[in-house]
């Protein structure tokens, strides 16, 4: 079996919420567990910290993983979904999971697959505990999928639970309210487990609240500690000045993700980082929070956040797909001042795109167009949606047809956006 073949065998035998959407998704942990028991209980075999959030999760992951990386832990890292390359979703030490591996384990545990009948994800969180578990990591940074409480990666106990942003996204699974959103995300919280929360958010923390003092979890809110104080910024990097508790705690701390969003994610992962120091025992020295920080990007291979990807005209992409998410890029896009924007958007058909579509501006040239996959949402419809809150621009069956289009019409000192959805961004050539 090849590494394509095997790709084409997972992708065609188990649904896959990145392809079809809430059809993939199971609402228990029954096959996850199952997976797990004949696999020899991997999960057990090694420590990790559990991610949770609506926006910031991936971006917090990576954080983390790089800073405990450069403090000498072997580290792995767990994530999805993908942009490239499936061996992007299973990192140790930064370097993804060889091609090799996967094909070895798909190839020795079909039968259990054809047994259990995971999905794609499942088969994907088995795949990478197993991994950790042989690889003997020190610790393992582990990414939420979907929600939390019935996620499959929700079988650890972690040493730490960190909670990033809440905001409405995945509704129709997740509730629509922001406190049954939360509700979801606050079932990765475990008794005696310590759990940091990135934000103060009134509708979610009540929920936070409850069900750590429920399970005895020791519950940290990180901006009631940590204050940032942005000192610099460009389109590669900015710099902070932190406080702890009113007291400066690092001077000239340096990010390389440059989005204004990292603002509420940085105290969430500097809040687990003294945790896991001060309550779990891990050394984590100044200089590898700073080296961390500021090679984020490089050290763990993170793509596709405020990434940009070439000057005049200053192209820019963004994998924001929700509300909150696309408000932020839209600040982002403010504080450039932008002569104009050309924004290559692309949608998936299980969003509520009109109240994303609602948020955009009038004034900017919209390039819309539909990523390969079958949820996304058919270009014609997108076009049709747009229209209905006044949004004007031309349709484009490919991404790649979307962004040349762009290209050809933006000025060189224009900005173009690319982004919609993470599928979208998936698609550049150049990423």
């Amino acid at each position: 079996m090849t590494y394509q073949e095997c790709l084409d065998y997972l992708y065609q035998q188990l649904p896959m919420y990145q392809r079809i959407g809430n059809a993939a998704f199971k609402k228990s942990l029954d096959n996850i567990t199952a997976l797990c028991e004949a696999l020899g209980q991997p999960h057990q075999q090694f420590k990790s910290v559990h991610v949770a959030g609506t926006n910031g999760k991936g971006s917090s992951s990576h954080m983390l993983a790089a800073v405990l990386q450069e403090a000498g832990y072997k580290t792995g890292l767990y994530t999805s979904p993908h942009l490239k390359s499936f061996t992007e979703r299973v990192r140790v030490n930064g370097q993804e999971l060889p091609q090799e591996y996967l094909i070895r384990f798909v190839a020795k545990h079909k039968a259990l697959f054809e047994r259990v009948k995971p999905s794609f994800f499942e088969m994907t969180v088995a795949l990478a505990f197993q991994y950790f578990a042989e690889e003997q990591v020190d610790v393992a940074v582990i990414e939420v999928g979907l929600g939390g409480r019935l996620d499959s990666t929700n079988i650890i106990t972690p040493e730490l639970s960190l909670i990033t942003n809440i905001s409405y996204d995945h509704q129709s699974m997740l509730g629509d309210t922001l406190g049954a959103i939360a509700a979801e995300k606050a079932g990765i919280i475990k008794p005696n487990v310590p759990v940091v929360i990135s934000t103060r958010q009134q509708e979610a923390e009540e929920v936070f609240v409850a069900k750590a003092a429920e399970v005895g979890a020791g519950l940290y809110f990180a901006p009631d500690h940590f204050r940032l104080e942005r000192t610099d910024s460009d389109l590669q990097r900015q710099v902070f000045q932190v406080y702890c508790d009113e007291a400066l705690y690092l001077q000239g701390l340096e990010l390389d993700l440059s989005g204004v969003y990292q603002k509420y994610n940085l105290p969430g992962v500097l809040q687990a980082l003294a945790v896991l120091q001060e309550q779990k025992g891990y050394v984590v020295p100044e200089s590898a929070v700073r080296k961390g920080l500021a090679h984020t990007k490089r050290i763990t291979g993170l793509k596709g956040r405020w990434q940009v990807l070439q000057q005049a005209p200053l192209t820019i992409c963004d994998t924001g797909h929700n509300e909150d998410g696309v408000k932020q890029i839209l600040q982002g896009l403010e504080v450039l001042q932008p002569k104009q924007v050309h924004m290559v958007f692309g949608a998936v058909n299980d969003k509520d795109v009109i109240k994303i579509l609602q948020l955009l501006p009038q004034t900017y040239a919209y390039y819309f167009c539909q990523a390969d996959i079958p949820r996304a949402l058919p270009v014609q419809e997108l076009l049709q949606k747009a229209a209905s809150v006044g949004l004007q621009g031309e349709g484009y069956a490919t991404v790649a047809s979307a962004l040349a289009a762009a290209r050809a019409n933006a000025a060189p000192d224009e900005v173009i956006f690319i982004g919609g959805s993470t599928f979208v961004v998936a698609e550049i050539d150049e990423l």
